[in-house]
């Protein structure tokens, strides 16, 4: 009875929680999920502080999820 010997490899998440940063330069930023193994995230959305649609990029991951 060596069970306690036994170690279980550790399952990793298939997503991660990214911060998106507005590229006009406002400091405004969002929070959203994407899968682990893509590619960074470039997206076009509107920032509330400039009242205009701009384009938004991957800064840092949060955490996996």
């Amino acid at each position: 009875m060596f069970l306690a010997s036994v170690n279980f490899a550790k399952a990793k998440s298939k997503s991660i929680l990214v911060q998106m940063m507005s590229a006009a330069g406002t400091g405004y930023y969002f929070v959203t999920k994407r899968g682990r193994l893509k590619d960074k995230l470039v997206l076009w959305k509107r920032d509330p502080v400039v009242k205009q649609h701009v384009i938004f990029f991957e800064m840092k991951k949060i955490r996996s999820v």
